[in-house]
């Protein structure tokens, strides 16, 4: 495996082949966490692992320096999977200092014990002397944590970027242009979907700044290093954080005898006939990484639940709930969905749609029991304007880009 970023730079982390759950997020693909190893007249380690894996990762620092020759810990982000291992760090390398933002430090020090730890706290636009190279620091509030910190080496033009432009993809290359394209940006699009969507504008604040260096290599946290496609992962982050639109519309319906499914049918079908993209996901068929990562770049979505407990049904509570959480902007859509002797599923999903900001394009539509040739036709001509919208809100946005180009 090729681990060298540069001369006296090499990554130095695990690769967590069998991690499939990431608080949450669904990790098919499993996931890596990344360390970096600086060694010039002083030596410098950028971030560490998760706890499990310190003795790996300490073997792997030792194979290419003694640790008590390191000077310092950078630690870009307080997160136990980046900073689980520095307690064993700082206890294998007595001389190092533990180089971090203010922040960070009292987070650090609520997570372990770090009475004996040095610290040396740093700022935006500090370096930090190594030799012929240097350590710049550019803190990053919310990107995804309030201590986060990117820490770039200009000599090198290489970034560390922490949790940006990450994926959770193990594997056994370890940079970009040893594994496939199309599953890499998949990836990083599931990624930024799931875990910093909500924090598009702090991380179009970074993207700005980071746009303001020479980037020749990006060395996130997790999943492989850019060195090839470091313009395209660019470009696609600047759509990303836009909440740039694909000519796509997302139907998500969850259902208990099979009339909100007819429903969905409809719309689904409606949709279809304007050409738009449509996507259908039945929620209990479905994961929520999946859902949120289509949810990105939809432009329009319908969201339908039979009415269970006189509220909505279970499943889709938990979708409705995670996409609130991540924040999506710039989206319209309508409720649906069917009931029995009492209503009140189709208004708490459209509840949720408020919550989210979402452009209510109708009323919520709804059927008793089971929809009539009128109610699918009715949802079908939604399922047009749902369409329809997708269709316009992608026109509407690349005519924003050329403008801004």
């Amino acid at each position: 495996m090729n681990t060298r970023l540069a001369d006296g730079i090499d990554w130095v982390g695990y690769v967590d082949w069998n991690v499939r759950d990431f608080h949450g997020y669904q990790t098919d693909r499993g996931s890596t966490y990344n360390a970096y190893l600086v060694r010039d007249e002083q030596t410098a380690l950028i971030d560490t692992v998760k706890a499990p894996y310190a003795t790996a990762f300490l073997e792997r620092v030792a194979a290419l320096t003694d640790p008590g020759r390191i000077a310092y810990l950078v630690c870009n982000h307080a997160e136990p999977d980046h900073s689980g291992a520095l307690p064993a760090l700082v206890a294998a390398c007595p001389r190092a200092e533990v180089v971090c933002d203010e922040r960070c430090r009292e987070a650090l020090r609520k997570h372990y014990d770090a009475a004996g730890w040095r610290f040396r706290i740093v700022a935006t636009g500090q370096r930090l002397p190594l030799g012929r190279r240097s350590l710049q620091f550019l803190e990053t509030p919310m990107v995804h944590w309030p201590e986060s910190m990117a820490t770039y080496v200009p000599e090198e033009r290489l970034l560390f970027s922490m949790d940006a432009f990450g994926q959770h993809y193990a594997s056994g290359g370890r940079f970009d242009d040893e594994e496939p394209w199309e599953v890499l940006l998949a990836e990083a699009k599931t990624y930024y979907a799931n875990i910093v969507m909500l924090y598009g504008r702090p991380i179009a604040r970074v993207m700005q700044q980071a746009e303001g260096l020479e980037l020749g290599t990006i060395a996130p946290s997790h999943g492989v290093i850019w060195r090839r496609h470091v313009g395209e992962i660019l470009e696609a982050y600047r759509g990303w954080t836009a909440h740039r639109p694909r000519p796509k519309a997302l139907v998500l319906y969850d259902t208990m005898w099979g009339s909100t499914a007819a429903m969905a049918a409809a719309v689904t079908e409606g949709a279809l006939e304007t050409g738009a993209e449509v996507r259908q996901y039945a929620v209990r068929a479905a994961n929520l990484t999946v859902l949120a990562t289509e949810l990105l770049d939809a432009a329009a979505l319908a969201c339908g639940s039979a009415t269970l407990n006189n509220t909505l049904m279970p499943q889709m509570a938990a979708v409705l709930t995670y996409y609130q959480g991540l924040k999506p902007m710039g989206k319209a859509g309508f409720a649906f969905g069917s009931y029995g002797w009492s209503k009140g599923g189709a208004a708490a999903v459209e509840g949720y749609l408020r919550a989210m900001k979402v452009d209510l394009l109708r009323p919520p539509l709804e059927a008793q029991f089971v929809p009539t040739a009128e109610t699918l036709a009715e949802c079908r001509a939604a399922g047009r304007r749902l369409g329809e919208e997708a269709l316009a809100r992608h026109r509407a946005a690349q005519s924003a880009g050329a403008a801004a180009g």
